[in-house]
């Protein structure tokens, strides 16, 4: 009796250890929150895919649901299967799901379910969605998360009135508001999932159904902080520009100058190839639609596949760049590349701190950036070699001519969680199906989220004495 009462308490003891450094350790941490949200959402996605319910083949195997489904949570759109004939109803409807929690992030979503149980919320949870949809402004949790919602459903219920009318005709009312809905979603959320197995490429000159689709991935990719904002200004007075932030100013003139050149230098790089069948407008439209969609949505008009190599470079810097902050987006974010070229601008000019619209960035500010895009550039560089070693590993370049470039293009879209492929993705090996599943997390995440969750947060007490290094 003694000996199991020993025993019972030890276990107490131990249990009570355990859920301190649970609380202390990860709870305490939203950047530690976050990652646990999104892999316990990830699983339960997995679970659900791996069910025959979920298939059209009974079962689609355990890697294949776990890429599947961190592809959805993640918001990428990189896919194994045909989306629309691999999966039931029922898959489609769990995909569906794991797309809009993820896009609005699990943070989001459970804090609202605890505010909505409990009347109350986590620090951790209030933390991060203060820091990601906030930017600086005043207002209670309540009103934040009642704005991202409004914003969300509002604008996928807009998508889904334009697509299903354009849908009807050819379809019965059920299967068109069913389609509308999905990709209303998939694209708000920057998801690129298509229940077509082409993708949008059979509707390339359909001028209402691409720009549709243009402004669900814009209005999702520009961060909810931004829309709260225009929100709360009219778009017809001249003062309007003036009174926006400077996050917000630099997210539009940012994603502009980007879709702009984008388009253009698609446009003239595809002129004689992928887009020499279609007419002049038609040309112009898809090559749009390619450079808003290389930002983060995945959905293709073009056949990614026969795409020039200079194009693919191109859609590979926009893929890592991607959205902007407080998105639905994945990439080093629109601002982070504002701030750094106003710093080489700025440098150039012989200033010390960059600016912009007459305001001067933090230091802490071009801090993080550089630590995001040293940190994501070494990301991208881990990713490929792994997958190189997993996919061609050992054998010579020239037996594996072009395979470089297409697994490198497959990186830069899992990292920007855009979901384009060159059509490697089916094939890769359960080695390379797992290096693209953790770089979409990571991706999705942020490189320096991650960063700050597996270090220990320590206070220098003291500096070393400055000295200056050769530097170019």
């Amino acid at each position: 009796m003694v000996s199991e009462s020993l025993d019972t308490r030890g276990f107490s003891q131990a249990r009570k250890r355990f859920g301190t450094w649970i609380s202390r350790s990860v709870l305490q941490s939203p950047a530690r929150v976050s990652i646990l949200g999104f892999a316990s959402l990830i699983s339960v996605g997995t679970f659900l895919l791996m069910l025959p319910e979920a298939s059209t083949q009974h079962g689609i195997g355990l890697i294949n649901a776990l890429f599947t489904s961190t592809s959805a949570c993640c918001v990428t759109g990189l896919v194994i299967v045909d989306t629309g004939k691999a999966f039931t109803p029922f898959g489609q409807g769990v995909l569906l799901v794991l797309i809009q929690v993820g896009g609005l992030g699990i943070m989001t979503m459970s804090t609202l379910f605890l505010v909505v149980l409990r009347g109350r919320a986590s620090l951790a949870g209030r933390t991060v969605i203060h820091e990601t949809y906030s930017h600086g402004r005043e207002g209670s949790l309540s009103s934040i998360l009642r704005d991202v919602l409004l914003f969300a459903f509002a604008i996928e219920a807009i998508g889904v009135i334009l697509m299903f009318f354009r849908f009807l005709p050819a379809r019965g009312g059920l299967d068109a508001l069913y389609i509308s809905v999905f990709h209303s979603v998939s694209a708000f959320c920057n998801a690129g999932f298509s229940l077509f197995s082409s993708s949008f490429m059979g509707y390339r000159e359909d001028w209402l159904l691409n720009l549709t689709l243009c402004f669900l991935i814009m209005a999702g990719g520009i961060g909810f902080p931004v829309l709260s904002e225009l929100k709360g200004q009219s778009p017809f007075k001249k003062r309007t520009w003036s009174r926006l932030s400077l996050h917000s100013k630099l997210v539009l003139s940012t994603t502009a100058i980007l879709l702009v050149c984008g388009s253009v230098l698609i446009l003239v790089m595809e002129w004689r190839n992928t887009l020499s069948t279609l007419s002049v407008p038609g040309r112009f439209l898809a090559a749009f639609f390619q450079s808003v969609t290389a930002r983060t949505a995945g959905f293709n008009t073009l056949p990614t596949g026969n795409l020039a190599n200079e194009t693919l470079l191109v859609l590979m810097l926009l893929m890592f760049i991607g959205a902007s902050p407080g998105s639905c987006g994945g990439g080093v974010k629109t601002t982070t590349l504002a701030c750094l070229s106003m710093l080489g601008f700025c440098r150039l000019r012989g200033q010390e701190r960059p600016q912009a619209f007459r305001r001067t960035f933090s230091e802490a500010s071009v801090g993080k950036a550089v630590s995001v895009v040293l940190i994501g550039t070494l990301v991208i560089i881990i990713a490929t070699l792994a997958i190189l070693m997993t996919e061609v590993g050992g054998v010579s370049h020239l037996q594996s001519q072009g395979k470089f470039l297409e697994l490198l293009f497959e990186v830069f879209s899992a990292f920007g969680t855009v979901g384009l492929t060159t059509g490697v993705t089916g094939g890769l090996s359960a080695g390379g199906k797992l290096v693209i599943t953790m770089v979409m997390f990571v991706g999705r995440l942020g490189p320096l989220v991650i960063a700050i969750a597996v270090t220990r947060r320590s206070i220098s007490r003291y500096h070393y004495a400055e000295e200056n290094i050769l530097i170019g």
